[in-house]
């Protein structure tokens, strides 16, 4: 710690990922403990900090009046700034903390307005990319633009892939010295797009960069007592274990890749022995298709849904994302909801026409308003006929 101080002041700028480091080795005392030291570095006079949010996410202290004034007033200084007030890092780090506290990013309400920070972050890497293609550098930071990735990898939208691209070839580069924070942060980035994306050679691509930094970060523990850069980046760097595709090198603690972030989805630790997860994401595949009438299409995505969600709420989150492509009315039977229509191919008792729908190749049994998808299933919503 700088100067030997572990007062307010350092709470405040440690990231969330460097609580959770806290949170798999420390005490519940020494937890408690910190977590009383942020909340206390909390100050209602200045704009408020997404880290300490995100990090009490993680930690699990999202019952107080301090997380429920952090969470409002980021969302209304979200609205008033994220545009033109904000780094494209900045809004990176409320997308991240927006996300841990399960609140959609695309939809962010305060003062009377909505905004979909997700689309102003995507903007603002379009603008660091394109500095990087001129000057060779981000319009800020490499930590900025590593943090711009993840968001947007976790968000679930488009550019992050051209980013993560961007960052393997810094972290590749002979000539490149980054900090442990950005190399860290970079990793995580990439670790994100690796597990996303199905280009192989951008897969491959990405392993080996993230390869590149796990393999530094062994290197720089053994050769420091396990310490890798300071108390700042040590929490990031642990953060890289969690996340980034093995095969791990000999002697490298991993406690197992995930295709879910634990440090920055909705997900909340219980500071207690095993650390229980008490809420947590489910990633489900989910496919539209249509080969019976008029113009065929099968189009696929994936979205990010709480453990427990009804296949209805697959549907909305796909509509959220995409509107224009997943878009689908309902009817209400005393069976529950039926989809009529999707994609504007609506449904007809004339030519007996349905939309139905499938796990796989099994259809369901249930209906969307009761049907409960499991992480990992791919649901087919396919044009048929009865």
């Amino acid at each position: 710690l700088r100067g030997g101080d572990m007062g307010s002041r350092v709470m405040s700028h440690l990231q969330g990922a460097q609580l959770l480091s806290f949170l798999l080795v420390a005490p519940d005392q020494l937890v408690s403990e910190l977590l009383q030291r942020l909340e206390d570095s909390v100050n209602m006079e200045e704009p408020p900090n997404p880290s300490i949010l995100l990090a009490m996410n993680l930690a699990g202290a999202t019952n107080g009046g301090t997380h429920k004034w952090l969470l409002q007033e980021m969302k209304e200084d979200v609205v008033k700034r994220a545009q033109k007030g904000m780094t494209s890092g900045q809004v990176a780090l409320s997308v991240l903390a927006l996300l841990s506290s399960c609140e959609n990013p695309q939809h962010v309400h305060a003062l009377g307005e909505t905004v979909n920070l997700l689309h102003i972050l995507q903007k603002k890497t379009e603008e660091e990319m394109a500095s990087m293609e001129v000057n060779g550098v981000p319009k800020t930071t490499l930590f900025s633009l590593s943090l711009d990735t993840l968001g947007l990898c976790l968000g679930q939208v488009g550019h992050y892939e051209e980013a993560s691209i961007a960052l393997a070839k810094q972290v590749l580069s002979p000539t490149s010295e980054l900090s442990v924070d950005t190399r860290a942060v970079a990793a995580l980035a990439m670790a994100c797009a690796y597990h996303q994306t199905d280009l192989g050679h951008l897969r491959h691509l990405l392993w080996e960069a993230v390869s590149v930094v796990t393999n530094d970060f062994l290197d720089e523990q053994e050769k420091r007592d396990g310490m890798m850069g300071n108390i700042y980046s040590m929490g990031l760097a642990l953060q890289v274990e969690w996340v980034a595709p093995g095969p791990w090198p000999p002697g490298f603690y991993s406690r197992g890749s995930s295709r879910r972030f634990p440090t920055f989805l909705c997900r909340h630790w219980a500071p207690q022995k095993g650390f229980t997860l008490l809420g947590t994401l489910i990633q489900v595949d989910y496919s539209i298709i249509n080969t019976l009438q008029g113009k065929h299409f099968k189009i696929s995505t994936s979205v990010w849904v709480p453990e427990g969600s009804t296949l209805l709420k697959v549907l909305q989150a796909a509509e959220e994302k995409e509107p224009d492509v997943f878009s689908f009315q309902t009817e209400q039977t005393s069976w529950g909801p039926m989809v009529t229509s999707i994609h504007g191919l609506a449904a007809n008792p004339e030519d007996r026409t349905y939309w139905q729908f499938l796990s796989g190749e099994d259809a369901l049994q249930e209906g969307v308003g009761t049907y409960i998808p499991r992480d990992g299933e791919h649901i087919q919503a396919v044009f048929n006929t009865y």
